[in-house]
């Protein structure tokens, strides 16, 4: 089911030659399993836009408002038992900050926005292809935060988190590579000494919490970050956790772009979402391809099928 505005999505479906007859807007959420295969059900929680507010690759604080509305509505159907996973797609990080919406000055990503709504202790972003799966330590902050974000806490969390993830899909352990944060991995604290004083303890807390809840795991690092995805690209480690954004994305996109799906871990939700974002210089182009939204719903439905196997 589609959820958002149908005057928009029906513009969106003409404009990559799909019969907007096949959209079905349903006046409750369960309606939507009632309908043929052929049929694509939409439901739009709120009032629809004003055309002015809907020009292609150009979002208003209203637009901010209807793409936030648009994920809580959704987050909550899954969370509620009434659907089995959220994707999303990209949003406006500054048109939603600045919609004017009671807390949604500090939306700074889904990741983190859809923690606080669902009051999850633990979430980890983390990106999924077919070779390897990164997780991140930090994710939407500016770098100059990040050395002092990266605690032992945090690692753990995403060591814990992505070998949790990647042990549901095969049966031997898994292999996990940590990044460094500095150069070369900090070069034994030559070139700063964060892998000494938190990553490596870091690594020592995942490895009692993998021991308690009986993964088996094998971690090695921290090591350079461009070591650690080579090994990754070569398949000698299942996944690498990277410590600050950029080294995930930059990584994940050369070699996956397209492919690799955002996916949360630790959130009491399935939710994957796409790798890239919102693309505004294709909007309303028809232009924009699909095959990363395709890939999102695809892994989506894995592990839906998963937890309830």
């Amino acid at each position: 089911m589609l959820v958002g505005d149908t005057r928009v999505l029906a513009n969106a479906a003409e404009c990559v030659d799909v019969d907007p007859k096949r959209l079905v807007q349903v006046d409750h959420p369960n309606d939507a399993w009632q309908l043929p295969h052929d049929k694509i059900a939409t439901f739009q929680p709120n009032p629809s836009l004003a055309w002015h507010d809907v020009r292609p690759g150009k979002p208003g604080p209203a637009a901010g408002a209807a793409q936030l509305a648009w994920v809580d509505f959704a987050c909550d159907l899954v969370s509620t038992g009434n659907a089995d996973a959220l994707v999303t797609g990209p949003v406006s990080k500054d048109a939603i900050a600045k919609s004017g919406v009671n807390g949604a000055a500090e939306f700074r990503g889904h990741t983190e926005h859809l923690q606080r709504r669902l009051r999850a202790r633990e979430v980890v972003m983390a990106f999924a292809d077919k070779r390897f799966t990164s997780a991140l330590v930090t994710t939407h902050i500016a770098l100059a935060r990040a050395p002092r974000a990266i605690t032992s806490k945090r690692v753990a969390t995403a060591i814990f988190w992505l070998a949790d993830f990647l042990s549901k899909s095969q049966s031997r352990p898994v292999r996990i590579a940590i990044t460094g944060v500095n150069p070369h991995a900090g070069e034994s604290g030559l070139l700063g000494n964060e892998e000494i004083t938190r990553i490596l303890p870091g690594i020592e807390l995942a490895r009692a919490r993998l021991d308690s809840a009986k993964i088996a795991a094998e971690l090695i690092g921290p090591i350079a970050a461009e070591h650690a995805f080579r090994a990754a690209l070569r398949g000698k480690v299942d996944g690498v956790v990277a410590m600050v954004h950029d080294q995930a994305t930059i990584a994940m996109k050369l070699v996956g772009f397209g492919e690799a799906v955002n996916v949360s871990l630790g959130l009491p939700i399935i939710r994957t979402s796409v790798d890239h974002g919102t693309a505004y210089d294709l909007a309303g182009t028809g232009e924009a391809r699909a095959r990363g939204m395709v890939e999102a719903m695809k892994l989506a439905a894995r592990l839906a099928r998963r937890a309830t196997s």
